[in-house]
């Protein structure tokens, strides 16, 4: 790997460097070298595409991340990496994404820090993107105000699609551990690793580690908690909107079958050849062959000996406390509706589902989703991906006596192109304010509302305020509570004791309790 900063460089989603009046970056020794970063403010500094990783190119595609270069000069840290391989053009609703540098060299990471500091609590973010897509420098995950509330924000890139989570059995066949698959997962296990190597001097504190992520970033949460080989690298746990313990798949759970298919379609003979395919090939590939139907995260017998729900149900996950939740209309735009569906296919698809309990379900359900099968079907496995999903979470991690905190977020966000803040503007039928849609929260999480989109008010300032409380608290402490912030009651599997954030947010007995419940009826914990 070069030890100068990356020649090319990420274009709307990489933030120009600071400003000169802020003064020249701090300079900080790593245990491969010594970075300067830039001043965002006259406290807060950021170091930006600092290497976590060597490059995962030529030989070492597909395998697990090996320890970067060391470097001897002074190391430029004032410019983002480019984002992972993934397409460049996607439209779609308010995650829509265009016209942004992608490589294979991408494992590297980002840290927003308060100068002058010490010990302080850290938060390494993972993002979102169906594990597809993404960037971890996105603008909507600026860490400057969080770094102002007195923690160390942490980024990061990490490898996506098949180059990330390809499972075949020539890789299994090399691998030391005879697996294969979940190599982004384990890029984040390396990232923790190199944060607790070297966030000391940053102003971080190596005890006192939180992971949070959102979607594919949840799922991530999720599944580093229940990996052996992320045991003791963080401390506290947040998962927004995802989480990895619904029911154990059936069929190729270790994803092999669909990594032969998508090999095949590629025409590679050898893992040779199979590395020498350009990046764009694989792309194509993993469409063509439906690769992406099912899990990326795979039971690869190493990373994940086994699947997360039967760790988490026999109480071998991570000891940590965990504050999680969901948005009130996850749903939209994000799953799509069968407007076709007939009430046949969807008895057919609820007896499937839900056994025993479909008729008692969708009776629940009629009353709010008569409209037609196909919404009514919608909202069901909606809530079972991710309200009720979210719960049972937050129940396994009562069990190992863990403080839990359990938030429900139904305050309608203005919907805005989440990763063009150059070109935030989005046109709806509904409005620009329908739904507590996925991804709604991120920005009230970051404090970024009035950094990126359309038409924040006083109510929408106030609610990320309390946010950002809630969750630097939560990595402080263990506890999101604080002065002057509304009690949060900790979450427990007699009240379902939830958060609900809004303009009156408090405390209450659950959400969506008589659904939710009898979800629970079909699938025991």
């Amino acid at each position: 790997m070069s030890t100068n900063t990356p020649t090319s460089k990420a274009s709307f989603e990489s933030a120009t460097p600071a400003s000169a009046s802020y003064g020249p970056g701090p300079t900080t020794e790593t245990l491969y070298g010594e970075l300067q970063g830039a001043m965002v403010t006259e406290e807060i500094a950021v170091f930006r595409g600092i290497p976590y990783a060597a490059a995962p190119v030529a030989e070492k595609r597909w395998k697990a991340p090996q320890a970067p270069e060391t470097w001897r000069d002074v190391r430029d840290a004032t410019a983002f990496s480019d984002s992972c391989i993934q397409p460049t053009f996607t439209s779609n609703y308010v995650w829509r994404r265009a016209d942004f540098a992608v490589s294979e060299d991408c494992l590297y990471l980002n840290i927003w820090a308060k100068q002058n500091t010490d010990n302080l609590p850290v938060m390494v973010w993972f993002h979102g993107g169906a594990h597809t897509s993404g960037q971890g420098h996105s603008k909507i995950f600026d860490g400057t105000t969080l770094a102002e509330h007195d923690v160390v924000l942490v980024s990061i890139n990490y490898r996506l699609g098949a180059l990330g989570f390809l499972a075949h059995p020539w890789l299994s066949e090399e691998s030391a551990h005879d697996s294969s698959g979940n190599y982004g997962l384990s890029d984040k296990i390396s990232a923790l690793n190199w944060v607790r190597d070297n966030i000391a001097q940053f102003g971080g504190n190596p005890d006192n580690i939180t992971i949070f992520g959102q979607s594919a970033g949840s799922q991530s949460v999720c599944s580093l908690m229940a990996s052996p080989l992320a045991q003791g690298l963080f401390h506290k746990a947040i998962g927004q909107s995802a989480a990895c313990v619904g029911p154990a798949p059936q069929r190729d759970p270790a994803g092999l079958e669909r990594g032969e298919k998508l090999v095949d379609l590629l025409g590679a003979t050898s893992l040779e050849t199979l590395r020498n395919v350009p990046p764009e090939d694989i792309l194509n590939a993993t469409e063509a062959s439906g690769w992406t139907n099912d899990s990326r995260i795979v039971i690869d017998g190493w990373v994940l000996p086994e699947a997360q729900i039967e760790t988490f149900r026999a109480g071998r996950q991570s000891p940590v406390p965990l504050m999680l939740g969901c948005l009130a209309d996850e749903g939209v735009n994000l799953f799509p509706v069968n407007a076709d569906l007939t009430d046949d296919q969807l008895a057919e698809y609820l007896s499937r589902t839900l056994g025993d309990q479909a008729t008692a379900i969708k009776a629940a359900y009629a009353a709010e989703h008569k409209q037609s099968p196909g919404t009514a079907q919608h909202a069901i496995a909606t809530d079972l991906f991710m309200a009720f999903a979210m719960r049972r979470w937050a129940e396994y991690q009562v069990a190992v006596d863990q403080p839990t905190y359990l938030y429900f977020m139904d305050h309608i966000p203005p919907a805005f192109h989440l990763y063009m803040p150059e070109d935030p503007k989005l046109e709806t039928p509904e409005g620009p304010r329908h739904a507590a849609y996925h991804s709604g929260d991120l920005a009230y999480v970051f404090g970024n509302v009035d950094k990126v989109g359309l038409d924040w008010t006083p109510e929408d300032r106030a609610l990320s305020d309390l946010m950002v409380n809630y969750w630097t608290n939560f990595a402080r402490t263990g506890d999101p509570n604080g002065d002057a912030l509304p009690d949060w009651q900790s979450f427990n599997s007699q009240s379902f004791a939830t958060q609900r954030l809004n303009a009156e947010t408090q405390t209450v007995d659950g959400i969506r309790r008589d659904r939710l419940d009898l979800i629970a009826e079909a699938f025991p914990r």
